[in-house]
Parts: C-alpha cells; sequence; structure tokens
C-alpha cells in the first residue's frame, strides 16, 4: 500500500461517504484550498487507490437470488481462482480470507437462471476449486458506505450519501436510463457533459435521469477504497448462529455500530453474515469480547479476515488488478 499522509486520507474517506462531490465540498469540508484536492485525488486514483462507481439497484432488471458461498481451493490456486471468478457477471464481491475457507463470494442469481449451474458448474469447473458452502440471503438489515467517516470527522456525516428504501421493479428504468448508467458504470465522477457527450444526450438529460434513479433508490454512488489505505487494519466477516426469536433484535442492534458494514440473513448454517471494518486489532477484540457478548440471542460466532478484496459491485477494485492479472498470467 503506497504511504499516505493524513491528508492523503482524508481525502479518501470524504470521496468514500460522498463519490461524486465536488473539489470545491471536500475542500471546503476539509478547510483545503480546491487545487490541492484535486492534485492529491487525481494522484489517489491513479494510484489505484479508488474507483468511484455508479451501479442500479439489484433488482433492476427484475427478482434475484443473492448467494454468498464459501470456497476452499486447493494449495497455492487462491489468487487464481479468485481472478476466475471475479470474471463472471453474476459475481458482484469476490475476497480472499483466512478462516476454514479461502474465497468468500456474492453470487446474484436471477430467479429465473438454472441455480445448479450457476452454483455448481460455473465454479466447481474452475480448477483449483475444492469444496463449496452456499447460504441464501434472506434479507439485508444494511449495507453502508460510511463505516470511514472518522477519518475525516463526524462533520462528514451529513455529507454521506444514504439510499433511500426502494423497490426495484422492471419497467423503471428505461433504455436512456440504462444507458446512463451504463456510461457512469466504472467512472462515477464522469461529468454529465462527456456522458451526454457519449450517448447523444444533452447535458441536462444526463443530469436529470441520474438525479432521478438516485432520488428513487434505483441507482447508488459507491465508492470503493482498500480499508488499509486508511490506516485500518481489519476487514473482517463474521458468521452469526442466533437464537431464532432474537434474529432481528440483533441485526438491528449490530447495525448500529459504524463498523458493520453489511449485515444479513443467512438461510444455511449460520444465522447472520456481519462484515466489520475497524481500525485496529484492539477494536476486534473490543468488538468480539464486548460488543458481540453483550447482544443477547447470539450463539456462536466464527470469522475470518479479508486478505484481498478482488471485487465489488460487480467491478474489480484497482488495487488487485495487477496480482490477479499476474496470478492469471501463469
Amino acid at each position: 500500500m503506497e504511504d499516505l499522509d493524513d491528508l492523503d486520507r482524508k481525502i479518501l474517506a470524504a470521496l468514500h461517504v460522498n463519490g461524486r462531490a465536488s473539489w470545491t465540498d471536500i475542500a471546503q469540508l476539509l478547510g483545503i484550498s480546491t487545487t490541492t484536492v484535486a492534485r492529491r485525488a487525481q494522484h489517489l486514483f491513479a494510484a489505484g487507490l479508488a474507483r468511484v462507481a455508479v451501479l442500479p439497484h439489484l433488482e433492476h432488471d427484475g427478482p434475484v437470488h443473492v448467494f454468498i458461498v464459501r470456497l476452499s481451493c486447493a494449495p497455492g490456486s487462491q489468487l487464481r481462482v479468485a481472478g476466475l471468478l471475479a470474471k463472471n457477471p453474476d459475481i458482484r464481491y469476490v475476497s480472499i480470507v483466512t478462516g476454514g475457507y479461502d474465497i468468500v463470494f456474492e453470487l446474484v442469481a436471477p430467479k429465473e437462471r438454472d441455480l445448479y449451474s450457476m452454483l455448481v458448474d460455473a465454479v466447481h469447473a474452475i480448477p483449483g476449486t475444492q469444496q463449496s458452502v452456499a447460504d441464501l440471503v434472506l434479507h439485508t438489515y444494511k449495507r453502508s458506505y460510511d463505516w470511514s467517516v472518522p477519518v475525516v470527522g463526524e462533520q462528514a456525516a451529513p455529507f454521506a450519501l444514504e439510499p433511500p428504501l426502494h423497490t426495484c421493479e422492471r419497467g423503471h428504468l428505461d433504455d436512456v436510463d440504462r444507458a446512463v448508467l451504463a456510461a457512469m458504470r466504472e467512472d462515477g465522477r464522469a461529468s454529465f457533459q462527456s456522458v451526454g457527450n457519449r450517448l447523444g444526450i444533452s447535458e441536462s438529460t444526463a443530469r436529470r435521469r441520474f438525479e432521478a434513479m438516485i432520488e428513487r433508490g434505483c441507482a447508488i454512488t459507491a465508492t470503493f477504497i482498500p480499508a488499509a489505505a486508511l490506516g485500518y487494519e481489519a476487514e473482517l466477516l463474521f458468521w452469526l448462529s442466533v437464537e431464532p426469536s432474537m434474529q432481528d433484535a440483533v441485526a438491528e442492534r449490530l447495525a448500529n455500530e459504524r463498523g458493520v458494514r453489511m449485515i444479513a440473513s443467512l438461510l444455511g448454517q449460520t444465522s447472520l453474515i456481519c462484515e466489520v471494518i475497524v481500525p485496529t486489532t484492539a477494536d476486534i477484540h473490543h468488538f468480539t469480547s464486548r460488543t458481540l457478548a453483550s447482544v443477547p440471542g447470539i450463539q456462536s460466532w466464527t470469522a475470518g479476515v479479508q486478505v484481498l478484496t478482488v471485487k465489488r459491485g460487480f467491478l474489480m477494485v484497482p488495487w488487485a488488478e495487477d496480482r490477479i492479472a499476474a496470478a492469471l498470467a501463469v
């Protein structure tokens, strides 16, 4: 990870909570010049430490099943397997982890698709894959992009973009909406003028369509950064066994923790999956020995460290690209 100073980290964190914030807005938030923000931010993007993306609602094209899959691999094959999984357009997230399994990934399956071919054939055709366990996601309680707020300070909390609760259905987006989303998928900071020029529509039309999708919750702006770039030592995945009657209460209690990035209920060996991002190992100890220990209904848990995240939001993360390319070239 590149050697970053405190200002670099604050700029990354500001982009993380609001990926389309103007350089002027970030400069005012941090109390520095717009020129400094623009110069530093462009260097951070060029170094592969951030990616801003505009992503459609998960069910914008119809209902889906979401599975969290844990996969064991032959020794030494983890990077190559992760890279091949990341090439699958139906896989939203891939991470190499510690613990009983080597890789965790998230498969998004349209309900009309054949689950056997997606979960078994496509996965186990990859050389190096071994045992897998797939759990159906029943409900997502929280998916947050504001865990980095403490790096900037609580004054950044109102700066964060919180998508509204929304049930997206076929027909919410037309061809122009989809074209705007496609144009901003890998560059969520693209100007509306450039999007309009690319699509043959006016700047005002591109802006209006984008803002309407964001306001309705049909799309979100997400910024992906490695937690280590902000000085955070740990990205963790917890699998929690919870007393059935207490599941909602446990999830809602943990959702109030800023370090909890995601929490969802599963149909499988455990009740809940919880992604946690914290600054230090001491914070992990506090989370396990005090936070988890104090929540009624939690019966047991297992956890793993995310060693390398390869894909988020259906996009390869830039800081993993070189390692994956080298692994696939062998």
